[in-house]
């Protein structure tokens, strides 16, 4: 009896450097500016003996989400940048769902994220189409918490770069319609990493191809005959 053979895997570099360091840079800015922005907003009640001089821990605490802050936006530039400079899985067309494949794809990968079937169709190996849609939904998501940051911060700093955004303030509607902008899109922002953590271990279970390991790395595996059935369509 003929004995079926497992397919063959090859690596394909699919996460360059820039990404990879733009993930876990933004990681990191995240992390600091939801912790700092949520005491900001609900600082706690510190007693000590000490002068007030001598603890300033609130003054650093606005300092971390700050400088947080300024690295956010600098790193988000550098990713735009990339998104028109790198490599195919990386580029800003691959955010926008425009073909009929990418509707079935996204389509079959949502019953495999919520339904837990399995996958109906091969996807893509880079991101799928709802990973692209929904990274496109945060990168907007970014740009509103930049904005609606650097107007806050506005109003407290005399530097010609931070007036740039003092418009989004009566656009709003005020300063406290700012903050709760502000404050809704932290929450935006630490549903969604709990969310992209479970997503992405799911599918490095489902699929089996380094999901997990290549934001490290940057190397995914794919089947040969995939790799040459896509060779061919380019063709």
């Amino acid at each position: 009896m003929a004995t079926a053979h497992a397919p063959e895997y090859e690596r394909v570099y699919v996460w360059e450097l820039p990404v990879r360091i733009f993930h876990w840079v933004n990681a990191g800015c995240l992390f600091v500016l939801a912790c700092s922005g949520y005491l900001i907003g609900n600082p706690m009640t510190l007693t000590s003996a000490g002068e007030a001089y001598e603890q300033y821990w609130f003054g650093t605490l606005r300092f971390a989400h700050f400088a947080s802050g300024f690295l956010l936006l600098f790193n988000f530039v550098i990713r735009i940048y990339w998104g028109f400079v790198g490599n195919r899985y990386q580029r800003w067309a691959r955010f926008i769902p425009h073909r009929r494949k990418d509707f079935h794809e996204l389509i079959a990968t949502i019953k495999v994220d919520i339904l837990q079937t399995t996958p109906g169709m091969h996807l893509s190996i880079g991101h799928n189409a709802l990973a692209a849609l929904s990274y496109l939904v945060l990168f907007l998501a970014t740009i509103v918490q930049i904005c609606t940051g650097f107007a806050l911060y506005s109003s407290m700093s005399s530097w010609g770069f931070t007036g740039i955004f003092s418009w989004v303030v009566p656009l709003l509607g005020g300063d406290m319609a700012v903050r709760q902008w502000h404050h809704a899109a932290m929450w935006f922002f630490i549903v969604f990493a709990v969310l992209h953590v479970y997503i992405v271990v799911y599918h490095d279970f489902v699929e089996g191809r380094g999901t997990t390991s290549s934001i490290i790395g940057g190397w995914k595996f794919e089947r040969r005959d995939h790799l040459e059935r896509q060779e061919g369509r380019r063709r």
